[in-house]
């Protein structure tokens, strides 16, 4: 799997996901199978840029792997400003945002907005491509709404306006992440470009993660909300996939080990007030998949970092 340039050490990619693919994240998953990890979201509007969340959303400090940005915006001017303030900051990969949903993103006609409007998608892609000296991807969803599936047409825009690698998530706009995500869309993207295309959308398990590669014929898969709390999924994944066979479950001595030290982390870059509101939702992933429910409550009630640390030394000391 290349893009651009840069060869992945597997198929398996972490999805950009706003308020969670920090660098602490990325870093994990990286560690723990994943072959390139996409940052959360950005906004191409400058004003934002100096404020804490987009420092934060910037910082690749020995960052390991290939540093790919998601952007977001509908200005074409802007977003290719995004692009050159980014790759000046160390990007090697600017990848933009037209599969969001939600709802905040959209009414700027940004994110899966986008997909209602080609010409505009074409001004977008021309502007990026043409700012920046490194590869541009693209992620969008099948389209949006199961009505106007047309991600056919806008994967074909993508790769004659210098789109290197394609990301395709599988629901339209409307379906938001209801029911479940379809294939057929992403298998017929396949078949009609010839840049990489990436599926993602409700891939769980090893299994899953065959069943969407043979059905599709994509070149790689992205894994997002099941990697939350469950970032090993991702060597599980890579493991399977090379081999056919299934690698142990983390001990839990090692799923110990792996959320202190993302703990640890998140204190250390956000700092203690702010690592200890966002500690929160990516420890309460970990317990809800122990099915520790209670402790996961007690968790979020607690106020400060160092009490953090002792209550999951505490649990784990019991378990």
């Amino acid at each position: 799997m290349h893009i651009g340039p840069y060869q992945l050490d597997n198929q398996l990619i972490v999805a950009p996901m706003a308020g969670v693919t920090d660098l602490p994240f990325r870093t994990l998953c990286l560690r723990l199978g994943a072959g390139l990890a996409v940052s959360e979201m950005l906004s191409s509007n400058p004003k934002v840029w100096d404020t804490d969340k987009s420092r934060a959303r910037m910082d690749h400090s020995g960052e390991d792997g290939i540093r790919s940005v998601q952007i977001a915006g509908a200005d074409p001017e802007l977003m290719a400003e995004a692009a050159r303030f980014n790759a000046e900051r160390g990007a090697q990969i600017i990848d933009i945002n037209m599969g969001c949903p939600a709802k905040k993103v959209n009414k700027k006609l940004a994110g899966s907005a986008l997909m209602r409007e080609p010409d505009r998608v074409k001004r977008i892609l021309d502007a990026v491509v043409e700012a920046v000296d490194i590869p541009v991807t693209l992620k969008i969803r099948t389209g949006w709404d199961p009505e106007h599936r047309n991600g056919v047409d806008i994967a074909r825009i993508a790769e004659q306006h210098g789109i290197t690698a394609l990301a395709v998530h599988g629901r339209t706009r409307q379906c938001m992440y209801k029911g479940n995500a379809e294939y057929d869309t992403i298998a017929a993207i396949k078949q009609a470009v010839s840049i990489p295309v990436i599926a993602n959308g409700d891939i769980d398990s090893p299994e899953k993660a065959r069943q969407v590669l043979d059905a599709t014929g994509a070149d790689a898969i992205m894994i997002g909300r099941a990697a939350q709390g469950r970032p090993w999924l991702f060597r599980e994944v890579d493991h399977f996939l090379r081999t056919g066979t299934h690698m142990a479950a983390p001990s839990q001595e090692e799923i110990r080990s792996i959320m202190l030290e993302h703990l640890n982390t998140l204190h250390r870059f956000y700092g203690d007030e702010r690592g200890l509101r966002i500690a929160r939702k990516h420890v309460g992933w970990y317990l809800t998949h122990q099915q520790q429910d209670a402790v996961r409550r007690d968790f979020n009630r607690l106020e400060s970092a160092g009490q953090q640390v002792e209550a999951l030394t505490r649990f784990f000391d019991q378990v």
